[in-house]
């Protein structure tokens, strides 16, 4: 019987992570080859979700369009710019919900990110339902909070960067 594994990835924190250490963007197929190679990529209404911030622009839109063909259910948040000149597009308390509402159903919990606010959600999923837990994520960016709380930390690098 195959691993039940859902899959979050947190869009825009690989790729400004992957950016800034290699240089280069994430190759979000050869990492759905990697995960569907262990078992089922399954949970309530889809397969996996990309969190991204939607600015509309033809090339991030062309993105999406990318990362929904292999397989992702992408989900989109305006990007609004503050009076101030900062910006605003975080998706931490809903991808929080959703592995949340997902993890009694599946074996494993994958999330891709360096942020270290995720360790408690990890820490909590793995305690209260059993699952294992994932994190991909650049090892030189990724909160060691992070890196502690999942069951394994599987680091971005060469073989799963583009180019």
């Amino acid at each position: 019987m195959n691993k039940k594994i859902a899959v979050f990835a947190d869009v825009q924190n690989i790729y400004y992570t992957t950016r800034q250490a290699y240089g280069k963007q994430f190759n979000y197929r050869k990492l759905w080859q990697k995960i569907a190679a262990q078992g089922d990529i399954v949970c309530a209404c889809a397969c996996a979700y990309a969190y991204a911030i939607d600015r509309g622009d033809n090339q991030q839109q062309k993105f999406q369009e990318v990362l929904k063909y292999v397989g992702f259910d992408v989900k989109l948040k305006p990007f609004i710019q503050r009076s101030d000149g900062t910006a605003k597009g975080d998706w931490d308390v809903g991808i929080t919900i959703d592995v949340m509402e997902v993890a009694p159903s599946v074996d494993t919990i994958i999330l891709l990110t360096g942020d270290g606010d995720f360790a408690i959600l990890l820490d909590k999923v793995k305690d209260v339902y059993q699952v294992t837990t994932e994190a991909y994520g650049v090892p030189k960016l990724t909160a060691k909070a992070l890196i502690d709380s999942c069951t394994v930390f599987n680091p971005i690098d060469g073989d799963l960067l583009l180019g």
